[in-house]
């Protein structure tokens, strides 16, 4: 496990960075053009930055981006 330190500052930009990466990833999933290798590459890839988002964000922020797998495959 590996632990950092952020000031005030650093952690709005880390919220902002993974808010951004969680926003395109969710446009890319409902892209129809994409084929479903791609589609799960991104959908792994989601799980791990919306688990890092989780240990920033509140529950009410943290809902917005509840990804149901289900319609992603």
């Amino acid at each position: 496990m590996l632990g950092i330190l952020f000031n005030d500052k650093e952690c709005k930009e880390l919220d902002y960075v993974l808010r951004k990466e969680l926003d395109e990833m969710l446009l890319d999933l409902n892209d129809n053009r994409l084929d479903g290798d791609i589609k799960q590459a991104i959908t792994r890839r989601y799980k791990i930055i919306f688990r890092m988002y989780a240990r920033i964000a509140s529950p009410k922020e943290l809902s917005r981006y509840a990804l149901n797998v289900r319609n992603y495959r």
